[in-house]
């Protein structure tokens, strides 16, 4: 059985990374959490004021020999859009901010050269940070697999589910059965 690997990224609301990285071939889970801020055990309501310096992130827990960290690179730019500083769409505040946890200083590398890379094709400034994982506090229950438990909630249509189906075209290989 190969060692797993871990990848976390922080690109808007937690619910839209989940809900595509749950259907990512090789993704073992993907869990939504808080990440990068100065509190101990943040609850939603917490990171929600924007003072504690957390960021809604999932955790992505990975298999290498199915999929690699470049893929999942590449996904995470495709689905968020990286210009937008404390923000994605109407989800405003710090705590919905682009952000790269790296695990080590490979993916720091690859992180940098993703950025690079996007950067020559966007008009806008890629404000994607990239910063050492730290602790990762796992989001309350309720937020777990929310779009598949609410793909009715006017949240999930509008926002969540165009996500999900730019992410199964553009990546039609890589989208598990």
């Amino acid at each position: 059985m190969a060692k797993l690997h871990t990848a976390t990224f922080g690109g808007g609301c937690f619910w839209c990374l989940e809900a595509v990285f749950d259907q990512t071939i090789g993704v073992e889970k993907a869990p939504s959490g808080y990440m990068g801020g100065n509190r101990a055990n943040p609850t939603y309501e917490q990171v929600c004021t924007g003072t504690t310096g957390h960021v809604e992130v999932v955790r992505i827990t990975f298999d290498p020999e199915k999929i690699s960290y470049n893929d999942l690179l590449d996904i995470f730019f495709a689905i968020h859009d990286p210009t937008q500083l404390n923000r994605q769409g109407n989800d405003t505040g710090t705590q919905y901010r682009s952000v790269i946890f790296y695990e080590n200083e490979e993916q720091r590398v690859a992180a940098e050269k993703k950025i690079s890379e996007s950067q020559a094709q966007l008009a806008n400034k890629i404000v994607t940070a990239v910063e050492p994982a730290k602790t990762f506090y796992p989001a309350e229950p309720y937020h777990e697999d929310y779009f598949a438990r609410n793909p009715n909630q006017p949240y999930c249509r509008a926002v969540i589910d165009p996500k999900v189906r730019k992410f199964q075209k553009a990546f039609a290989d890589k989208v598990r059965a």
